[in-house]
């Protein structure tokens, strides 16, 4: 079977004022990918299937490998042996099945498997008990003192994520995250129909490149930032998330219990800082009590949104 692309055609009717008319039209691919483990066992090795997410394909060893760090199951590169599209020579390959080997006498919490799933699953989990899960995992100490940002770079992230989403400028319907430096050079950006998909996949991509703890960087996300993608920032080892809507308040309570950097609704000169403001410089200062009629300065310092669409 051909591997499956990012994008596929199709034939749309579309209704404009004044006419109708029918045309190809790009749409988004989404696909399911499993990753399994694949565990010493006396014949060799013997699958543990983890997870099945609808992805996006492409990039998917990148998924696997972020997927496994910040879900606690591996704690670097080192970790892992190899990965592979599974192979059974019974079934058509179909590049959805991606299995994992993890090097020998990597230590291997099977019970990891089953808490991973809290997310989605479980009953009756509270706020603190999610925040627990994160801080019981490898999470690298991050830096209080860096990286520092300017506003100015924080106000150029969006254009430069926007401008670089290859297929969402095909298709308009794909969350997006890119990985900056302090200066707000582009490092990596990957694209996915799933936020937590895409950020799992820089963070693959940087884990593969033996590049962890990603203490001196910035993540942005396209839409909303959610406890997952704190979590997984958090995991990975990166001071600052930036987010084109609002935060969770497990966000913020993850922010602030890590000493990140969480700022939301960010959009060109406005943005609004939800923790760890002490990273950002050259931000004018707040508006004193009482001066509510004056002029606004350029950057929002409340935690209100703006009725921005974070989806």
């Amino acid at each position: 079977m051909t591997r499956p692309g990012s994008t596929e055609t199709t034939r749309v009717r579309k209704v404009r004022p004044g006419r109708v008319f029918e045309e190809d039209d790009v749409l988004t691919s989404e696909e399911p990918m499993e990753i399994r483990l694949m565990l010493p066992s006396e014949r060799g090795s013997r699958p543990m299937s983890l997870s099945v997410t609808m992805r996006t394909p492409g990039n998917d060893f990148e998924l696997a490998a972020g997927f496994l760090l910040t879900e606690g199951i591996v704690r670097g590169r080192e970790d892992i042996e190899q990965i592979a599209y599974c192979v059974d020579p019974n079934i058509e390959q179909e590049f959805n099945i991606v299995s994992v080997d993890l090097r020998p006498g990597t230590a291997f919490d099977p019970a990891l498997v089953e808490r991973h799933f809290y997310t989605t699953s479980s009953c009756g989990v509270c706020g603190k008990a999610t925040i627990e899960s994160v801080r019981v995992r490898h999470t690298p100490k991050i830096p209080a003192d860096r990286p520092l940002v300017s506003h100015r770079v924080i106000r150029n992230l969006g254009n430069q994520l926007r401008e670089s989403q290859r297929i969402f400028a095909r298709t308009g319907s794909l969350h997006a995250a890119g990985l900056f430096d302090a200066e707000g050079t582009l490092l990596s950006l990957r694209e996915d129909v799933g936020r937590h998909n895409a950020v799992d996949k820089v963070i693959g991509q940087q884990l593969l490149a033996d590049r962890l703890p990603l203490s001196d960087t910035v993540l942005m996300v396209s839409g909303r930032a959610s406890f997952e993608i704190l979590q997984k920032a958090a995991v990975a080892g990166v001071p600052v998330v930036v987010a084109v809507g609002a935060p969770s308040n497990l966000a913020v309570e993850v922010a602030k219990e890590f000493g990140m950097t969480l700022v939301g609704f960010a959009h060109g000169d406005s943005f609004n800082i939800y923790a760890g403001g002490h990273r950002l410089i050259d931000i004018p200062p707040p508006e004193r009590a009482g001066d509510g009629d004056k002029k606004r300065p350029m950057v929002a310092m409340e935690t209100r949104g703006d009725g921005v669409d974070a989806s």
